[in-house]
Protein backbone atom coordinates (compact mmCIF):
# COMPACT_ATOMS: atom_id res chain seq x y z
CA UNK A 1 0.00 0.00 0.00
CA UNK A 2 0.86 3.38 -0.90
CA UNK A 3 0.23 5.94 2.21
CA UNK A 4 0.17 9.63 1.58
CA UNK A 5 0.72 10.81 5.59
CA UNK A 6 1.07 14.76 6.71
CA UNK A 7 3.15 15.51 9.64
CA UNK A 8 5.67 13.16 9.14
CA UNK A 9 7.88 15.42 10.95
CA UNK A 10 5.92 15.40 13.88
CA UNK A 11 5.36 13.26 16.77
CA UNK A 12 2.23 10.82 15.66
CA UNK A 13 3.84 11.03 12.21
CA UNK A 14 7.51 10.23 12.78
CA UNK A 15 6.04 6.92 14.57
CA UNK A 16 3.66 5.76 12.02
CA UNK A 17 6.01 6.16 9.21
CA UNK A 18 8.26 4.17 10.87
CA UNK A 19 5.61 1.69 11.66
CA UNK A 20 4.37 1.53 7.91
CA UNK A 21 7.98 1.35 6.11
CA UNK A 22 8.82 -1.76 8.89
CA UNK A 23 5.60 -3.48 7.29
CA UNK A 24 6.66 -3.04 4.14
CA UNK A 25 3.85 -0.11 2.97
CA UNK A 26 5.18 2.74 0.81
CA UNK A 27 5.10 6.17 2.64
CA UNK A 28 5.02 9.83 0.60
CA UNK A 29 5.20 12.03 3.48
CA UNK A 30 5.03 15.72 4.00
CA UNK A 31 5.42 18.96 6.53
CA UNK A 32 5.64 22.44 6.40
CA UNK A 33 8.16 22.34 9.65
CA UNK A 34 6.78 25.43 11.01
CA UNK A 35 7.49 26.81 14.46
CA UNK A 36 5.52 26.42 16.59
CA UNK A 37 7.91 24.60 18.65
CA UNK A 38 11.91 23.99 18.18
CA UNK A 39 12.36 23.20 14.56
CA UNK A 40 15.03 21.17 15.42
CA UNK A 41 13.27 18.10 17.09
CA UNK A 42 11.22 18.00 13.52
CA UNK A 43 14.44 18.26 11.49
CA UNK A 44 16.09 15.69 14.07
CA UNK A 45 12.86 13.22 14.00
CA UNK A 46 13.54 13.42 10.37
CA UNK A 47 17.31 12.60 10.42
CA UNK A 48 16.20 9.84 12.53
CA UNK A 49 14.03 8.55 9.71
CA UNK A 50 16.82 9.33 7.18
CA UNK A 51 16.12 12.61 5.85
CA UNK A 52 18.83 15.19 6.16
CA UNK A 53 18.24 18.68 6.90
CA UNK A 54 20.14 19.67 4.09
CA UNK A 55 18.21 18.23 1.67
CA UNK A 56 14.78 19.26 2.73
CA UNK A 57 13.39 22.27 0.97
CA UNK A 58 9.31 23.78 0.00
CA UNK A 59 8.39 21.67 -3.03
CA UNK A 60 11.69 19.04 -3.48
CA UNK A 61 11.19 14.89 -3.24
CA UNK A 62 13.55 13.66 -0.86
CA UNK A 63 14.25 9.71 -0.39
CA UNK A 64 15.19 8.47 2.75
CA UNK A 65 18.67 6.69 3.52
CA UNK A 66 17.33 4.62 6.02
CA UNK A 67 13.70 3.83 5.59
CA UNK A 68 13.34 1.96 2.19
CA UNK A 69 10.22 3.94 0.74
CA UNK A 70 9.86 6.72 2.48
CA UNK A 71 9.94 10.05 0.59
CA UNK A 72 9.86 13.19 2.14
CA UNK A 73 8.56 16.69 1.22
CA UNK A 74 8.55 19.98 2.65
CA UNK A 75 5.23 21.29 1.91
CA UNK A 76 2.31 23.12 3.48
CA UNK A 77 -1.36 21.52 2.72
CA UNK A 78 -2.93 25.00 2.84
CA UNK A 79 -0.75 25.17 -0.98
CA UNK A 80 -3.65 23.29 -2.93
CA UNK A 81 -1.62 23.33 -6.26
CA UNK A 82 1.10 21.38 -4.92
CA UNK A 83 -0.87 18.91 -3.04
CA UNK A 84 -2.75 17.94 -6.02
CA UNK A 85 0.08 17.79 -8.30
CA UNK A 86 1.50 14.98 -5.42
CA UNK A 87 -2.00 13.20 -5.76
CA UNK A 88 -2.34 13.20 -9.39
CA UNK A 89 1.73 11.95 -9.46
CA UNK A 90 1.80 9.30 -6.79
CA UNK A 91 -0.92 6.62 -7.16
CA UNK A 92 -1.94 7.17 -3.30
CA UNK A 93 -4.32 4.56 -1.35
CA UNK A 94 -4.71 5.38 1.99
CA UNK A 95 -3.96 9.19 3.26
CA UNK A 96 -3.38 9.41 6.60
CA UNK A 97 -3.70 13.28 7.73
CA UNK A 98 -1.80 14.46 10.87
CA UNK A 99 -0.96 18.00 9.85
CA UNK A 100 -2.69 20.22 12.07
CA UNK A 101 -2.22 23.84 14.34
CA UNK A 102 -1.99 21.71 17.36
CA UNK A 103 -2.64 23.30 21.40
CA UNK A 104 -5.63 23.99 23.07
CA UNK A 105 -4.06 27.35 24.75
CA UNK A 106 -1.71 28.65 21.83
CA UNK A 107 -5.43 28.49 19.43
CA UNK A 108 -6.38 31.33 22.26
CA UNK A 109 -3.17 33.42 21.21
CA UNK A 110 -3.27 33.28 17.34
CA UNK A 111 -6.33 31.76 16.47
CA UNK A 112 -6.10 32.74 12.70
CA UNK A 113 -3.55 29.90 12.46
CA UNK A 114 -6.03 27.23 12.97
CA UNK A 115 -8.56 28.22 10.29
CA UNK A 116 -5.76 28.07 7.88
CA UNK A 117 -4.04 24.16 8.96
CA UNK A 118 -7.01 23.11 10.19
CA UNK A 119 -9.86 23.58 7.95
CA UNK A 120 -8.50 25.04 5.18
CA UNK A 121 -5.35 22.48 5.22
CA UNK A 122 -8.18 19.78 5.26
CA UNK A 123 -10.69 21.04 2.85
CA UNK A 124 -7.65 20.65 0.27
CA UNK A 125 -6.92 17.41 1.53
CA UNK A 126 -10.63 16.74 1.50
CA UNK A 127 -10.31 18.12 -2.41
CA UNK A 128 -7.68 15.77 -3.49
CA UNK A 129 -9.37 12.67 -2.51
CA UNK A 130 -11.80 13.57 -4.60
CA UNK A 131 -9.95 15.02 -7.20
CA UNK A 132 -8.03 11.16 -7.04
CA UNK A 133 -9.83 8.77 -5.67
CA UNK A 134 -8.60 7.00 -2.78
CA UNK A 135 -8.78 3.77 -0.74
CA UNK A 136 -9.53 5.66 2.36
CA UNK A 137 -8.85 8.51 4.35
CA UNK A 138 -7.99 8.60 8.04
CA UNK A 139 -7.67 11.83 9.93
CA UNK A 140 -6.77 13.16 13.42
CA UNK A 141 -9.68 14.39 15.58
CA UNK A 142 -9.11 14.84 18.99
CA UNK A 143 -10.55 14.31 22.60
CA UNK A 144 -10.88 18.11 22.83
CA UNK A 145 -14.39 18.08 20.74
CA UNK A 146 -15.86 16.80 23.94
CA UNK A 147 -15.91 20.41 25.55
CA UNK A 148 -18.02 21.01 28.35
CA UNK A 149 -19.56 17.00 27.99
CA UNK A 150 -18.95 15.61 32.26
CA UNK A 151 -20.46 12.02 30.90
CA UNK A 152 -17.30 9.25 31.54
CA UNK A 153 -16.17 7.49 29.54
CA UNK A 154 -16.63 9.98 26.34
CA UNK A 155 -18.41 7.70 23.86
CA UNK A 156 -18.75 8.23 19.85
CA UNK A 157 -22.42 8.06 20.17
CA UNK A 158 -22.06 11.37 22.28
CA UNK A 159 -23.37 14.73 21.36
CA UNK A 160 -20.25 17.04 21.11
CA UNK A 161 -21.76 20.70 20.54
CA UNK A 162 -20.15 22.38 23.13
CA UNK A 163 -16.32 22.74 22.52
CA UNK A 164 -14.66 25.14 24.53
CA UNK A 165 -11.67 26.18 22.31
CA UNK A 166 -11.00 26.84 19.18
CA UNK A 167 -8.76 24.14 18.49
CA UNK A 168 -11.64 21.56 19.34
CA UNK A 169 -13.82 23.63 17.44
CA UNK A 170 -11.81 23.02 14.13
CA UNK A 171 -11.36 19.22 15.07
CA UNK A 172 -15.23 19.52 15.15
CA UNK A 173 -15.31 21.04 11.73
CA UNK A 174 -12.75 18.41 9.80
CA UNK A 175 -15.41 15.56 11.33
CA UNK A 176 -18.31 17.63 9.47
CA UNK A 177 -16.57 18.11 6.51
CA UNK A 178 -15.57 14.88 5.98
CA UNK A 179 -19.05 13.87 6.39
CA UNK A 180 -20.05 15.98 3.66
CA UNK A 181 -17.44 14.50 1.32
CA UNK A 182 -18.49 10.83 2.21
CA UNK A 183 -21.91 11.45 1.44
CA UNK A 184 -21.69 13.19 -1.28
CA UNK A 185 -18.55 11.53 -3.28
CA UNK A 186 -18.58 8.42 -1.62
CA UNK A 187 -15.10 9.02 -0.24
CA UNK A 188 -14.25 6.59 2.96
CA UNK A 189 -13.46 8.93 5.84
CA UNK A 190 -12.63 7.35 9.40
CA UNK A 191 -11.55 10.40 12.34
CA UNK A 192 -9.55 9.33 14.89
CA UNK A 193 -10.17 11.52 18.42
CA UNK A 194 -6.67 10.82 20.15
CA UNK A 195 -6.48 11.19 23.58
CA UNK A 196 -3.35 12.65 25.21
CA UNK A 197 -0.79 11.01 23.65
CA UNK A 198 2.82 11.13 25.29
CA UNK A 199 6.32 8.50 24.53
CA UNK A 200 9.69 9.59 23.20
CA UNK A 201 9.99 12.26 20.17
CA UNK A 202 7.02 13.87 21.92
CA UNK A 203 6.12 17.32 21.48
CA UNK A 204 7.97 19.87 23.92
CA UNK A 205 4.53 21.67 24.65
CA UNK A 206 3.02 18.53 25.80
CA UNK A 207 2.97 18.43 29.77
CA UNK A 208 5.20 15.25 30.07
CA UNK A 209 7.75 17.32 28.33
CA UNK A 210 7.61 19.82 30.19
CA UNK A 211 7.92 18.63 33.55
CA UNK A 212 11.07 16.48 32.46
CA UNK A 213 12.75 20.04 31.17
CA UNK A 214 11.65 21.90 34.93
CA UNK A 215 12.49 19.07 37.10
CA UNK A 216 15.99 18.41 35.26
CA UNK A 217 16.83 22.22 35.15
CA UNK A 218 15.49 22.86 39.07
CA UNK A 219 12.31 24.42 38.18
CA UNK A 220 8.96 24.09 39.85
CA UNK A 221 6.53 21.86 37.47
CA UNK A 222 3.27 23.96 36.89
CA UNK A 223 0.23 21.88 37.84
CA UNK A 224 -2.97 23.16 37.25
CA UNK A 225 -6.26 22.66 38.39
CA UNK A 226 -4.96 22.06 41.37
CA UNK A 227 -3.98 18.86 40.52
CA UNK A 228 -7.39 17.81 40.10
CA UNK A 229 -7.09 16.49 36.66
CA UNK A 230 -7.62 13.41 35.09
CA UNK A 231 -6.75 12.39 31.47
CA UNK A 232 -6.48 9.22 28.97
CA UNK A 233 -2.69 9.31 29.03
CA UNK A 234 -2.04 7.05 25.87
CA UNK A 235 1.53 5.91 24.73
CA UNK A 236 2.60 6.89 21.03
CA UNK A 237 2.93 3.25 19.79
CA UNK A 238 -0.78 2.29 21.20
CA UNK A 239 -2.12 4.82 18.96
CA UNK A 240 0.27 3.97 16.61
CA UNK A 241 -1.14 0.55 16.36
CA UNK A 242 -4.22 1.81 16.58
CA UNK A 243 -3.90 4.25 13.65
CA UNK A 244 -2.39 1.33 11.52
CA UNK A 245 -5.57 -1.07 12.59
CA UNK A 246 -7.86 1.69 11.21
CA UNK A 247 -6.40 2.37 7.79
CA UNK A 248 -6.53 -1.15 7.03
CA UNK A 249 -10.53 -1.10 7.55
CA UNK A 250 -12.19 1.95 5.37
CA UNK A 251 -14.98 3.38 6.90
CA UNK A 252 -18.19 1.83 5.47
CA UNK A 253 -22.18 2.66 5.81
CA UNK A 254 -23.60 1.81 8.90
CA UNK A 255 -26.72 -0.21 7.45
CA UNK A 256 -28.41 0.44 10.71
CA UNK A 257 -28.11 4.17 10.81
CA UNK A 258 -31.30 6.45 11.17
CA UNK A 259 -32.12 9.85 10.70
CA UNK A 260 -34.92 9.92 12.80
CA UNK A 261 -32.18 8.02 16.24
CA UNK A 262 -29.13 9.53 14.10
CA UNK A 263 -25.46 7.85 15.50
CA UNK A 264 -22.35 10.61 15.55
CA UNK A 265 -20.39 8.27 15.16
CA UNK A 266 -21.43 6.54 12.03
CA UNK A 267 -23.21 7.37 8.87
CA UNK A 268 -25.50 6.11 5.81
CA UNK A 269 -22.38 6.91 4.38
CA UNK A 270 -18.91 5.44 4.31
CA UNK A 271 -17.89 7.92 7.39
CA UNK A 272 -16.58 6.54 10.83
CA UNK A 273 -15.30 8.44 14.17
CA UNK A 274 -13.39 6.55 16.75
CA UNK A 275 -11.73 7.43 20.09
CA UNK A 276 -8.39 6.17 20.19
CA UNK A 277 -7.36 6.00 23.61
CA UNK A 278 -6.07 3.84 26.82
CA UNK A 279 -9.38 3.88 28.42
CA UNK A 280 -7.85 3.73 31.42
CA UNK A 281 -7.56 7.74 32.83
CA UNK A 282 -4.74 8.57 35.54
CA UNK A 283 -5.16 10.91 38.27
CA UNK A 284 -2.04 14.15 37.26
CA UNK A 285 -0.20 13.83 40.35
CA UNK A 286 0.29 10.00 39.56
CA UNK A 287 1.47 10.78 36.00
CA UNK A 288 3.95 13.37 37.83
CA UNK A 289 4.88 10.29 40.48
CA UNK A 290 5.27 7.88 37.62
CA UNK A 291 7.87 10.59 35.97
CA UNK A 292 9.78 11.45 39.14
CA UNK A 293 10.40 7.68 39.52
CA UNK A 294 11.57 7.69 36.19
CA UNK A 295 13.84 10.66 36.82
CA UNK A 296 14.87 9.55 40.57
CA UNK A 297 13.89 13.23 41.68
CA UNK A 298 11.00 14.57 43.48
CA UNK A 299 9.24 18.09 41.96
CA UNK A 300 8.52 21.12 42.91
CA UNK A 301 5.04 22.00 42.18
CA UNK A 302 3.59 25.28 41.79
CA UNK A 303 -0.31 24.71 42.01
CA UNK A 304 -2.62 26.97 39.53
CA UNK A 305 -6.05 27.65 38.43
CA UNK A 306 -8.13 25.65 35.09
CA UNK A 307 -6.34 27.04 32.33
CA UNK A 308 -9.09 28.74 29.71
CA UNK A 309 -10.05 26.28 27.24
CA UNK A 310 -9.04 23.14 29.40
CA UNK A 311 -11.26 20.44 30.40
CA UNK A 312 -10.68 19.35 33.85
CA UNK A 313 -11.15 14.99 33.04
CA UNK A 314 -10.89 13.00 29.74
CA UNK A 315 -11.74 9.16 29.38
CA UNK A 316 -12.30 7.26 26.05
CA UNK A 317 -14.60 4.73 25.73
CA UNK A 318 -12.88 2.94 22.57
CA UNK A 319 -15.26 -0.28 22.68
CA UNK A 320 -15.98 -0.35 19.01
CA UNK A 321 -12.47 0.51 17.98
CA UNK A 322 -12.04 -3.17 19.59
CA UNK A 323 -14.91 -4.31 18.26
CA UNK A 324 -14.21 -2.82 14.65
CA UNK A 325 -10.30 -3.83 14.41
CA UNK A 326 -8.40 -5.44 17.37
CA UNK A 327 -7.47 -2.66 19.21
CA UNK A 328 -5.50 -3.63 22.05
CA UNK A 329 -3.38 -0.93 24.28
CA UNK A 330 -1.20 -2.52 26.62
CA UNK A 331 1.38 0.33 27.94
CA UNK A 332 1.20 1.51 31.21
CA UNK A 333 1.80 4.83 32.41
CA UNK A 334 4.59 3.92 34.64
CA UNK A 335 6.09 1.73 31.59
CA UNK A 336 5.60 4.42 28.79
CA UNK A 337 6.67 7.24 30.86
CA UNK A 338 10.40 5.56 31.77
CA UNK A 339 10.77 5.01 27.80
CA UNK A 340 9.92 9.05 27.38
CA UNK A 341 12.49 9.69 30.06
CA UNK A 342 15.16 6.76 28.65
CA UNK A 343 14.60 8.75 25.18
CA UNK A 344 14.82 12.32 26.79
CA UNK A 345 17.88 11.64 28.74
CA UNK A 346 19.74 10.23 25.61
CA UNK A 347 18.47 12.81 23.10
CA UNK A 348 19.44 15.60 25.28
CA UNK A 349 23.20 13.79 26.37
CA UNK A 350 22.50 14.16 29.93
Amino acid sequence: MKYFITGTAGFIGFHLTNALIKRGDEVFGVDNINDYYDVNLKYNRLEEAGISKEEVAFGKVVKSKKLQGYSFMQLDIADKNQLLDIFKNENIDVVVNLAAQAGVRYSLENPDAYIQANIQGFLNILEACRAYPVKHLVYASSSSVYGSNTKMPFATTDNVDHPVSLYATTKKANELMAHTYSHLFGIPTTGLRFFTVYGPWGRPDMALFLFADAIDNGRAIKVFNHGKMKRDFTYVDDIVEGIVRVSDKPASANQNWKGDNPDPGSSQAPYKVYNIGNSNPVELMDYIKALEKAMGKIAEKEMLPIQPGDVPATFADVSDLVRDTGYCPNTSVEEGVAKFFDWYNTYFKK
